[in-house]
């Protein structure tokens, strides 16, 4: 089982300069989780989960201090995204992926051929493998 017969193709992106809100909404619209952050020429800058814009490491540095947030569109993607992404090929095994997955707690990678991301793997994506290999 490769990756390429298991990633999500249909990649909604975000650029470095989208804001925070818009950034969500989009991903509540598109019922995703998950979105690379490319940069003004289309190339992976980043990754970003809902989860890091629900409340970024940015708002609360020192844990003894916690102070208000509002998720709006002042303060640009580039802030609350995962800067440094591993990616994967789409040749990649299924199996060697998940190894990945389970050891970093990824909840998903993007698929990079060349320089072009064109897919991005989610552990709901490895879930419907491993669905198709008890089947068979």
């Amino acid at each position: 089982m490769r990756v390429r017969d298991y990633m999500t193709r249909d990649v909604i992106f975000a650029n470095l300069r989208d804001g925070l809100h818009q950034t969500l909404t989009r991903m509540r619209e598109h019922r995703i989780r998950h979105m690379p952050v490319l940069d003004d020429h289309d190339q992976l800058a980043g990754l970003v989960s809902d989860r890091d814009l629900r409340r970024p490491d940015f708002v609360d540095p020192d844990p003894n201090q916690t102070r208000p947030f509002i998720l709006d569109n002042s303060v640009p993607l580039s802030e609350a995204m995962t800067p440094q992404v591993a990616t994967i090929s789409p040749d990649d095994n299924i199996e060697s992926v998940l190894g990945h997955f389970i050891e970093r707690h990824y909840g998903a990678l993007p698929v990079v051929e060349g320089n072009k991301v064109i897919g991005i793997l989610s552990t709901i994506d490895i879930m419907r493998a491993f669905r198709d290999h008890v089947r068979s």
